[in-house]
C-alpha cells in the first residue's frame, strides 16, 4: 500500500510567515497536480483513500496534494487568530501553487477547501500555475445554510481530551455521523490523523487543531453571512473550470435548492447526490471515489 510523503512550503503573513504542511502522493515530477483541501476542522490524510485511488489509475502522471490548511494537522497555528478566513487561506493555497508549478491543476475541496477553491477559481488574474482546469465542490456552495453553521458552533473550538484512539472516534462519530455509513475501520482510519497526544505526558490525545479557529467563526452574524454569500456567488459566477458538484442527498449545509441554482449559472455544475450521506461525503466509498475519478480522470485514467 503507498503512502504520502510530508512536505511543507512558507506562507507569508502580516506576522512574518508561517510553515503549511502538505501531504503529496504520486509522482514528484508530474506537471498534473490534484489539489485536495479539507473541511473546517479536518487535514490533508481525509483525502487517503481518493488519492491512492487516483495515483493508481493514473499511474506516473499525477501527482495529488493534499494540504493540512494552517492551524491544523502538520500546519503552524498563525499568532492572530483572526487569521482563520477563507481569503488568508486562498492566499496560502497560491503560495503552494507557486511552490508546485503545476502545468494541469485540478481542485476537489470538501466543505471549507470548497469556498477556498470557488476563490481561487473565480479570481480572473491569477498566474498559469493557479488556473484550475477542473473543480470538485463536495457538498458546498455559496450559500451555507444557518442552522449548519450554528450546529457547526456548537462544538468548534472544542478540542477534547480522549483516553484511547477509539474513544476519540466515538466522540467524534457523535458529531460527524451525517458523513455516512463507515465501517469501524473506515472511521478509525479517517480519526487517527486528527489526533495528538497532550503535551503533559498522560498518553492521552486531543484534536490536532488550534482551538482558536472558533475566533473568527463566533463573530458570524446572518448579516455578515449574506454579505459572504454575495462575494462567493460573484466568484462562483466567474469560474470557467468544468465544475462538479458533490452533495450529500440529507446535508443540512448545501441546500438542494442551492445546488439547483449552482446548475444554472455561472460554470454549470454537474450535479451527483450520495443517498444516505449527509455532510459532507468522505470519499471512503467506492461510488464517491469513482464520481472523482472519472470526472478527472476519465474511464480510461488517461489526463
Amino acid at each position: 500500500m503507498s503512502y504520502p510523503t510530508l512536505e511543507f512550503v512558507a506562507c507569508p503573513d502580516p506576522q512574518g510567515s508561517h510553515r503549511m504542511a502538505y501531504w503529496q502522493w504520486g509522482n514528484p515530477e508530474s506537471g498534473h497536480v490534484v489539489l485536495c483541501v479539507h473541511g473546517l476542522t479536518r487535514q490533508g490524510r481525509d483525502f487517503d483513500t481518493v488519492a491512492r485511488a487516483l495515483c493508481e489509475k493514473a499511474g506516473n502522471n499525477i501527482r495529488v496534494v493534499c494540504p493540512d490548511v494552517v492551524g491544523r494537522g502538520k500546519s503552524d497555528w498563525l499568532k492572530n487568530p483572526m487569521g482563520y478566513q477563507i481569503p488568508n487561506y486562498a492566499a496560502d493555497m497560491l503560495a503552494l501553487l507557486a511552490q508546485l508549478q503545476p502545468q494541469i491543476l485540478d481542485w476537489l475541496g470538501t466543505s471549507m477547501g470548497g469556498l477556498i477553491g470557488m476563490v481561487i477559481a473565480g479570481h480572473a488574474d491569477l498566474p498559469a500555475f493557479a488556473k484550475v482546469r477542473r473543480l470538485v465542490l463536495n457538498d458546498v456552495g455559496p450559500v451555507i445554510e444557518w442552522q449548519a453553521l450554528q450546529r457547526i458552533g456548537l462544538y468548534l473550538g472544542n478540542t477534547g481530551v480522549f483516553d484511547s484512539e477509539q474513544q476519540a472516534a466515538a466522540a467524534l462519530w457523535q458529531i460527524a455521523s451525517s458523513f455516512g455509513p463507515h465501517t469501524p475501520e473506515q472511521w478509525l482510519a479517517l480519526t487517527r490523523p486528527l489526533l495528538k497526544p497532550l503535551a503533559d505526558g498522560s498518553g492521552r490525545l486531543t484534536l490536532h487543531y488550534d482551538p482558536a479557529l472558533a475566533m473568527p467563526f463566533s463573530q458570524l452574524t446572518p448579516e455578515s453571512a449574506a454579505q459572504g454569500e454575495a462575494l462567493l456567488w460573484q466568484s462562483y459566477d466567474r469560474i470557467t473550470a468544468t465544475t462538479l458538484l458533490l452533495r450529500g442527498a440529507q446535508s443540512d449545509l448545501l441546500a438542494a435548492a442551492t445546488a439547483q441554482a449552482m446548475l444554472q449559472r455561472g460554470p454549470r455544475a454537474t450535479l451527483i447526490e450520495f443517498e444516505g450521506v449527509g455532510h459532507a461525503p468522505t470519499f471512503m466509498a467506492d461510488d464517491q471515489v469513482q464520481a472523482v475519478l472519472s470526472f478527472l480522470l476519465g474511464e480510461t485514467g488517461k489526463l
